[in-house]
């Protein structure tokens, strides 16, 4: 972005006074990554130093908006009344996710970050066995697209098989009743999530720390993957998901590579059409 450019925009943010309204927040969260690319690109071209002092105060004044926003909601999901705030924020202005496919994020995982308030520990990450994925969060358009179509009721026990940070177990228990349980073998994930969780009060929500191949499965009925491992670590998952069948009733919800592999276990029935790039549910075809 060149100094020209740089400018045009710092005009137009400072004109457009709506973004001031707290309910721009979506629009509020895409100016702020422009601003953000910008001051980047100044800090390297050596822009000048009274533009990039400008631009920061603009990016402060609508950040701290934001912040309120976060805060509001946050004390809202403390007092167990998170739900109808956090989705009245998250519906506002957002395309469904049928248009929204694939694994990228948008201002709903801004939003989603603002309100949990943690930060991904930067060291202490052990090295990944083989056929183990590389983490990644969930992008929040796919979570709140999961819950809805769940329909999580207070009978349910969501698991996420592989929770990393605790994403989805976290948004789960905020919107549902439902009681929600990470499974995760990254020691300082589990930790942050722990931690998010006692913040927010969520009496509904906990991690564990081990690994999903000898975990106990036993109180799940609706278990998530988004494709956490692959090749025979997932083959070894899916066939003691299947021996759980002969319990009770389950379901499956999948979004990534590991959706392919889930669509031809013959124990499994999709629920609605099945897609790698968005959510994907599946129950099961018999039961004891």
């Amino acid at each position: 972005m060149n100094s020209s450019t740089m400018q045009r925009l710092l005009d137009a943010c400072e004109r457009d006074r709506s973004l001031h309204e707290p309910a721009r927040l979506r629009q509020r969260i895409e100016m702020l990554d422009r601003l953000d690319d910008a001051l980047l690109d100044a800090h390297d071209r050596a822009e000048d130093g009274q533009v990039r002092c400008r631009a920061k105060a603009i990016y402060d004044g609508l950040d701290a908006i934001n912040r309120r926003i976060y805060q509001q909601i946050r004390r809202e999901i403390q007092q167990g009344r998170g739900a109808d705030e956090l989705l009245k924020w998250a519906s506002g202005g957002s395309a469904s996710c049928d248009q929204q496919s694939g694994q990228g994020y948008d201002y709903l995982d801004a939003l989603l970050s603002g309100v949990l308030a943690f930060e991904a520990p930067a060291e202490g990450i052990a090295a990944l066995a083989p056929e183990m994925v590389f983490y990644q969060p969930t992008p929040a358009r796919h979570i709140f697209d999961a819950v809805r179509r769940l329909s999580l009721s207070g009978s349910d026990v969501l698991m996420d098989l592989g929770s990393g940070l605790g994403h989805v177990p976290l948004l789960a228990a905020i919107c549902a009743k439902a009681y929600c349980v990470g499974i995760e073998l990254e020691t300082a994930y589990v930790a942050c999530a722990r931690q998010c969780a006692q913040a927010l009060n969520l009496a509904n929500a906990s991690f564990i720390h081990q690994d999903v191949r000898s975990a106990d499965f036993s109180s799940g009925t609706v278990f998530y993957l988004y494709t956490p491992f692959i090749g025979m670590m997932l083959r070894s998952v899916l066939q003691r998901l299947a021996k759980e069948v002969a319990q009770r009733p389950i379901r499956l919800c999948t979004l990534g590579p590991c959706t392919s592999v889930v669509a031809n276990e013959t124990w499994l029935t999709p629920i609605g059409s099945v897609h790698v790039d968005r959510i994907s549910v599946f129950s099961s075809n018999y039961a004891a």
